[in-house]
């Protein structure tokens, strides 16, 4: 683990089954950064949150802020 405000990478899936997106977690001291990617368009996000809640929740805050942003970019508001 890290001191300080530094990152330690804890977790990697190269690519999501269900969504085919990208997804990173990263500890940052008590909490988890969850990075969420769309390989095709390379559009990122991410979120931060509190160590006990459970990757597929996590990932699944990560896919919808995704999934707006997307949405968003592809001009069908949110």
């Amino acid at each position: 683990m890290c001191s300080g405000d530094e990152a330690e990478a804890e977790y990697h899936s190269p690519m999501s089954e269900a969504d085919n997106y990208i997804i990173e977690f990263t500890k940052v001291g008590a909490s988890i950064k969850v990075t969420a990617i769309d390989p095709k368009t390379m559009t990122e996000v991410s979120i931060v949150g509190a160590a006990q809640y459970s990757q597929e929740f996590l990932t699944r805050q990560a896919v919808k802020k995704l999934e707006y942003v997307l949405s968003k970019r592809a001009g069908k508001g949110g």
